[in-house]
């Protein structure tokens, strides 16, 4: 598997989520019942890539306002923060980090924001920017673009040669909620670069990829849908759909079969192989995911499709860091899932907490008494109590620290 992308995860007030601070693998497996907020902990993620993309007013308001992302509690918090702890391909490592702050009448504020990017050998120089109330307090680069208070000054600097690899790294986020009907419409032609949320450019994104990349997602499919064939992008005047291939019992030749034809199962399933699998094409685009989240991956699907998956998931990791909810314990149903992967989410009173499996958990899985899924199945996976409890306060998550470094 790759090295992961993002190594390090600290989130402060964001949605139920009161404060946690976690490590992230290749494959990470985000294990709890609906309703825990496992659904928040990637919306985080995938915030700072809708804030990059387009802007953090836009970000906030397609969550609502600010109001309905930072958490709500009896102390009433007027802020949220988000740090990760990143390795970028080149090798260099740093970290991102950013508190906005609520103002009367809906309004909002940067309060912090700081970047920092380590040098690659001891020689080379180190990057970095902290900004704090609109103001850029200390950055290693000179002249730098102006503050704009309510927008996030990685977006600025990405102008800036030394830090356009963490910008293009952290927009390209994406977190997967595939919609079966979208991926079964005709479809604008579209540069294909990266897969959308919804499975909505699955053909143009299809049709970029390279011919291993295809081969190895219909193998899979084929594993996961037995009778498919194959699928394959189709031009139909100046719209684009996906072709599928169906072996049918008696005929010397698959049928063909356009997307809107073929069930929610089967278009799911491709849309999360093509999902998984576009990192790995030598075609991608100048921006190609180094992080996918995927909600729910198994659902629709068949129980004996879970290990089909499983492998998927973890050929995807070799090219992209991935992470996985799920309630699922025919999906985690393996022994040889590392204990480290998983991490257990549970909601107490309204609050999500996250945290590595508790040790008696670990232990019986490095014993092989039971799977990861026989756990679930029996209500044994939970957060590391110890662990939860070392977060208490956002001084502890160290979410800004550039000072001194």
């Amino acid at each position: 598997m790759m090295s992961p992308f993002i190594r390090h995860v600290a989130i402060r007030n964001y949605k139920s989520i009161a404060a946690c601070r976690l490590n992230l693998g290749p494959l990470t497996f985000l294990v709890g019942p609906n309703g825990a907020g496992k659904s928040n902990f990637l919306d985080a993620l995938r915030f700072v890539a809708d804030a990059l993309r387009s802007s953090l007013d836009h970000a906030l308001r397609d969550r609502g306002t600010i109001k309905e992302v930072r958490r709500r509690s009896g102390g009433h918090p007027n802020h949220f923060a988000l740090r990760f702890g990143f390795e970028l391909p080149n090798g260099q490592t740093g970290h991102y980090a950013f508190r906005v702050g609520a103002k009367p009448a809906g309004a909002y504020e940067v309060q912090d924001e700081e970047c920092f990017i380590h040098a690659l050998d001891a020689l080379g120089p180190s990057h970095y920017f902290r900004v704090q109330s609109g103001k850029l307090v200390e950055s290693s680069v000179t002249p730098m673009p102006a503050v704009i208070a309510d927008r996030l000054y990685l977006v600025s600097a990405s102008g800036i040669p030394e830090f356009r690899p963490v910008y293009d790294a952290l927009s390209s986020i994406e977190v997967y909620n595939l919609n079966p009907r979208e991926i079964a419409a005709m479809q604008r032609p579209d540069p294909g670069d990266l897969l959308r949320r919804d499975g909505s450019n699955a053909a143009s994104v299809l049709h970029q990829l390279s011919p291993n990349v295809r081969e190895a997602i219909r193998d899979n499919l084929s594993r996961i849908v037995p009778g498919i064939a194959d699928a394959e992008a189709k031009t139909l005047g100046s719209q684009e759909t996906i072709e599928f291939r169906q072996i049918v019992r008696g005929q010397p030749h698959p049928w063909r079969f356009l997307a809107g034809a073929m069930s929610d199962g089967t278009l799911r399933a491709f849309g999360i192989l093509l999902a998984v699998f576009q990192a790995a094409s030598s075609r991608a685009g100048n921006n190609p995911p180094l992080l996918i989240g995927l909600e729910e991956p198994e659902v629709a699907l068949h129980p004996a499709a879970a290990g089909v998956l499983l492998s998927a998931l973890r050929e995807g990791a070799r090219h992209c860091q991935i992470i996985v909810t799920s309630h699922s314990p025919d999906l985690l149903d393996n022994p040889d899932i590392p204990i480290d992967s998983l991490l257990a989410v549970e909601n107490h009173e309204g609050l999500t907490c996250i945290g590595p499996i508790d040790e008696a958990s670990k232990q019986m899985l490095r014993d092989h008494l039971f799977t990861p899924g026989e756990l679930l199945r029996q209500r044994q996976l939970s957060p590391d109590r110890e662990a939860l409890e070392d977060i208490s306060d956002e001084r502890q998550l160290k979410l800004f620290n550039i000072v001194g470094r």
